[in-house]
């Protein structure tokens, strides 16, 4: 038996370590993980709440229309209910958009490094993907439009990116957008909207009229909280949203899902308090990039990447040995550094020690 000839040579997604398994690994009772840029305060206590009164109907399918959420989410951006289309996380509406859109003879356009799966699912639809190499971690928009051709279909924008946390303002957006060929579907992955602070950051929602070919993806997994149960959307105009809805499993967002997603997004003081203290607390990790001379790239998301002067491969060693869990970023395509989930006080502070404690081993500080 053989695969299809895309998948071979394609890796499967590769999850950072478990709690429990590095408990078991290196003997230790308490670890800290900070490397999947979840958020530390976990979700809204209503939560808890509306999936309890969920748990009754496990039997039955759930509303594959999503009609609550789509409602509330409908409300909350201020668009049509029929603009929306929800995934099991942002990630099935890459790989929805990607169905929907790329085949053999097809390209997609894309920054390096950024998120892996628009790149693994452009893969595995047989495209060709152009890879745009980021400048001082940013996007390179000008080479992005520059690879754009006739053939191609897509083009992705990780607006905070992924792995970095920097993002294109409104200014550098509009400019992009208005040179894309009208034939090219441009993707904007917004999975950290909630926790960007910057005012120039571009308010996509009003752009949807005047860009046709414009896709917005959001998450309820990083600031809502709500990463087990896989709730993300796509936002486009209505004959976009036609278009993709056939690539789209049926019944693809579970009863307690829904009914999560729908009490976190009416808890927006939540969502504000933990904007406010993750921003307090990236403040910290800037003071202490600073004060020890180590690279970083200025953050718009829950999640810092910095260098620290050895491999970063070295660093998630070391910090793992002491029972902190951060991504390396040799996985992510920058070998020369870590990225670090920002996490409480408490848990930054451990984060500092044992790095200031490897710097000083590392005569680096």
């Amino acid at each position: 038996m053989q695969v299809k000839e895309s998948l071979r040579g394609l890796s499967p997604y590769q999850p950072g370590k478990s709690i429990e398994e590095v408990k078991r690994e290196y003997g230790l009772s308490e670890i800290i993980k900070l490397a999947s840029n979840e958020n530390p305060y976990g979700s809204s206590p209503a939560v808890k709440a509306a999936i309890a009164a969920r748990l009754d109907h496990l039997a039955f399918y759930p509303d594959g229309y999503a009609r609550t959420l789509r409602e509330k989410v409908a409300k909350h951006l201020g668009v049509k209910e029929t603009q929306l289309l929800f995934g099991n996380g942002s990630d099935e509406v890459v790989q929805m958009v990607c169905r929907a859109f790329l085949e053999p003879g097809a390209n997609t356009v894309m920054a390096t490094p950024t998120f892996p799966q628009y790149r693994h699912n452009a893969v595995i639809e047989r495209a060709d993907v152009r890879e745009v190499p980021l400048v001082d971690g940013r996007h390179d928009l000008e080479a992005m439009l520059n690879a754009i051709d006739g053939n191609t279909r897509i083009v992705w924008i990780c607006n905070p990116n992924n792995p970095t946390g920097t993002y294109v303002n409104e200014t550098e957006l509009r400019a992009f957008l208005d040179r894309v060929p009208p034939h090219v579907l441009v993707v904007l992955d917004e999975a950290y909207y909630e926790y960007v602070t910057a005012a120039d950051y571009p308010q996509t929602v009003p752009l949807l009229n005047e860009y046709e070919q414009l896709v917005i993806m959001r998450t309820f997994s990083k600031a809502y909280g709500l990463a087990a149960l896989r709730v993300g959307y796509g936002i486009a105009n209505e004959s976009l949203i036609r278009a993709i809805e056939p690539a789209r499993e049926p019944f693809n967002t579970s009863t307690i899902a829904q009914a999560a997603a729908v009490a976190a997004l009416d808890d927006q003081a939540f969502i504000r308090a933990c904007v406010e203290r993750n921003r307090a607390e990236l403040e910290r990790y800037y003071r202490f990039c600073e004060e020890n001379g180590l690279k970083y790239y200025p953050s718009q998301t829950n999640f810092l990447f910095m260098e620290v002067g050895v491999d970063g491969d070295e660093v998630f060693r070391y910090l793992l040995e002491r029972g902190v869990i951060v991504r390396s970023g040799r996985a992510l395509g920058l070998p020369n550094g870590v990225r670090i989930t920002v996490g409480t006080k408490e848990q930054n502070d451990r984060v500092f020690t044992l790095l200031s404690e490897m710097l000083r081993e590392a005569q680096l500080a």
